[in-house]
């Protein structure tokens, strides 16, 4: 805590920013969905999601929330980046045998292969839903 009470690191107020230009709210976020476009905009949506995802999922795994492995049936690249990592839709193989998409940001220097196991969390928000939550250890 410094002198003038909780400060906020660069990438708190990073990703504040970038949550506020997602949601179109504030002058950044007003700006930027009036000079993108539809398609654009609700690609920006897309790819805060992605990133916003991720670090919940880091939360749950500090929680001790438990994790399921599952195997990479497939995968697509979206064409969207943040901070130069991919966005990916997975096709993913759960122990029961069903299937689940998942879109995602992985890692530019570990991005599953068809065949590989991953582990995924269940999503909070949505019911039968998934989160990945990086490769599952061998």
């Amino acid at each position: 805590m410094g002198l003038f009470g909780n400060r906020k690191s660069r990438a708190e107020r990073g990703a504040e920013i970038a949550n506020k230009v997602a949601s179109g709210k504030g002058f950044y976020g007003r700006m930027t969905k009036a000079f993108v476009g539809a398609e654009d905009f609700a690609r920006i949506q897309g790819a805060v999601g992605a990133f916003n995802n991720g670090a919940d999922v880091q939360a749950m795994i500090a929680a001790g929330v438990p994790t399921v492995r599952a195997t990479v049936v497939s995968i697509q690249d979206t064409g969207q980046l943040v901070n130069f990592d991919p966005v990916v839709d997975l096709l993913v193989q759960l122990p029961d045998e069903s299937r689940v998409a998942v879109r995602t940001l992985v890692s530019k220097l570990h991005i599953p292969r068809n065949g590989d196991a991953v582990r995924l969390v269940a999503d909070p928000r949505a019911p039968g839903a998934y989160l990945y939550a990086g490769p599952a250890e061998s």
